[in-house]
């Protein structure tokens, strides 16, 4: 598919056939893909929990959501998804590449970043994911984990304190889905959302 296509065929998906497992070799290029994000001084910071088995899907939905059963419409249709993946970022990666002799920043200070690119890294590793997702003929979509429910999570999987999950990712063959009522607020005009030269 043409890049630009994919580009355009992007969307949330919130509804997936449960009978259509991700083949072996596709999940392999959705990570394959995921770590060619950039990262700030090739730091590489993130880490991804794969998880395509229905017992550990039942469980990241038990713990991840408030009453573990998911009862509204779009988690329905979330549920059935064949594979999920979490990306997680550490920010320890960036502080400890970023005090090496060629960064020379040695006393591994936060308040020497603009942003948590940590954050922007994984969320670029999420989104190339995404790409990959259509590319593939899937569909895909990124959500939140509740802030209630990340000791839950990180009890339910291991996930070491350092790594913080910037989200998950479903994916999978779609099925019949409804659109998202924000969608009927339309894309925002070029104008609204691009200036040149300068902003006023």
């Amino acid at each position: 598919m043409e890049f630009a296509e994919v580009v355009r065929r992007r969307r949330m998906v919130r509804n997936y056939d449960p009978d259509r497992p991700v083949p072996p070799d596709v999940v392999d290029r959705l990570l394959d893909h995921a770590v060619r994000a950039p990262s700030a001084g090739f730091a590489q910071g993130w880490g991804f929990l794969v998880l395509d088995e229905p017992a550990d899907r039942e469980r990241f939905w038990a713990a991840t959501t408030p009453d573990g059963g998911g009862r509204e419409r779009w988690l329905t249709g979330m549920r059935r998804a064949p594979l999920i993946v979490v990306p997680h970022a550490n920010e320890s990666v960036y502080l400890r590449r970023y005090a090496e002799p060629d960064k020379g920043w040695t006393d591994q200070s936060v308040d020497r970043w603009p942003v948590p690119y940590w954050h922007v890294d994984t969320g670029f590793a999420a989104l190339l994911m995404l790409l990959t997702a259509v590319d593939e003929g899937l569909g895909a979509c990124f959500f939140g984990i509740p802030p209630q429910r990340l000791a839950t999570y990180r009890q339910a999987f291991g996930v070491p304190e350092e790594y913080q999950p910037v989200g998950a990712v479903t994916i999978g063959y779609r099925a019949a889905d409804h659109r998202s009522p924000s969608l009927r607020r339309g894309r925002r005009p070029m104008d609204e959302v691009v200036r040149r030269g300068r902003w006023s």
